[in-house]
């Protein structure tokens, strides 16, 4: 990489802005240069912090020193913001989703390809610890070949803020946690998804969803079911997997878990025959003793780097980019067909881009 910072305005001064500006600070090869949100108190966050508060989207554009565009505002405007910068020659770097449909992104890949500037999707959770060590015993086989996937957030505090309520702004659990949870198995797995079904929750009764469940199958055969929910007072392990040789949990983020795996040093011998409710059963009883071996989680899989000197290598022309504009689109196509099959309450298919 150069020794020169890159320039960045942070359009949507929020909760994400100022999360943005603090990762950017703490990168040498960029700095904020600025931010523009029209909210007056915004404003004043962004010069409290030591930025430039611009008075327009148009002074931002036409300022020649500004490089690259961050994107942190409501779902339903990525589109117009980014396809403007990528036009007036930035860089563009959009929070997830990054737009209302797979048609308004395709449209934002177009203006990109046009201008020959690089539009990057902060598809951030693929970083995460919980999901890394997931995709590690993925890779290596740590409890043999998995076959079932079960990926949840949960929580109790409904809805958060106040866009995130409203349709037409792209609110609701699928577009918001739901991006996440699906690009990161997609992102781990190297098969098409053949079919979804779904169903969308709106217990709170608002316009949109307040948390979904989605079941995904994959080519190559593994069972993957989704799930975030906002009603949860009791909440289920953040991971459960199941393969060939075992099965393991994570509970939270903190990387509460462990793996449970056969043993195949042991004797075999049949399990004994425990009372269960009013009858007795030997299909669900414990495993005998010393049949299993109960291990700590594996270390994280690796990432070739984190995200913003991944884009400055992207920019500079260094790299590849981790995050790439037709996984996203994936991810767009999945979100609209989990959409499709809570609607029309049937199993949609034919609909993943998935390129072998």
């Amino acid at each position: 990489m150069s020794s020169k910072k890159h320039t960045i305005v942070i359009v949507g001064y929020g909760g994400m802005g100022s999360y943005h500006a603090q990762l950017i600070g703490e990168n040498e090869h960029l700095e904020v240069a600025g931010s523009f949100d029209p909210l007056r108190a915004r404003q004043e966050a962004s010069e409290a912090a030591g930025y430039k508060a611009y008075a327009s989207y148009e002074e931002v554009l036409s300022d020649p020193a500004v490089e690259v565009v961050l994107i942190a505002t409501p779902n339903d405007v990525h589109k117009e913001i980014a396809v403007r910068a990528l036009q007036a020659g930035k860089h563009v770097v959009c929070e997830k989703p990054v737009a209302m449909s797979s048609d308004e992104f395709k449209e934002m890949i177009a203006a990109a390809d046009e201008s020959g500037r690089v539009l990057m999707v902060h598809q951030n959770r693929r970083w995460d610890e919980d999901f890394r060590v997931i995709k590690q015993m993925y890779e290596t086989e740590t409890i043999g070949a998995l076959f079932q996937i079960e990926s949840r957030v949960h929580g109790a505090n409904g809805i958060p803020g106040d866009w995130r309520h409203v349709k037409e702004q792209g609110g609701g659990m699928l577009l918001d946690w739901g991006v996440h949870l699906l690009d990161q198995l997609l992102f781990m797995i190297d098969s098409k998804v053949i079919s979804v079904s779904s169903t969308l929750s709106y217990i709170l009764g608002n316009d949109v969803d307040d948390g979904f469940e989605a079941v995904l199958q994959f080519e190559n055969g593994i069972k993957a079911i989704v799930e975030v929910g906002t009603t949860n007072f009791i909440t289920l392990p953040r991971w459960y997997v199941k393969g060939i040789e075992g099965s393991a949990v994570i509970e939270d983020w903190s990387l509460n878990g462990r793996i449970v795996t056969r043993n195949s040093e042991s004797e075999h011998r049949e399990p004994t025959p425990i009372r269960a409710g009013v009858g007795l059963t030997k299909t669900m009883a414990p495993p005998s003793e010393g049949s299993t071996i109960t291990e700590a989680l594996p270390p994280a899989a690796e990432l070739p780097d984190g995200f913003y000197n991944n884009f400055v290598a992207v920019i500079e022309g260094n790299a590849e980019p981790i995050v790439k504009n037709a996984e996203v689109l994936r991810v767009q196509n999945l979100i609209e067909a989990i959409f499709a099959a809570a609607e029309k309450n049937e199993v949609i298919k034919n609909f993943d881009t998935y390129e072998a």
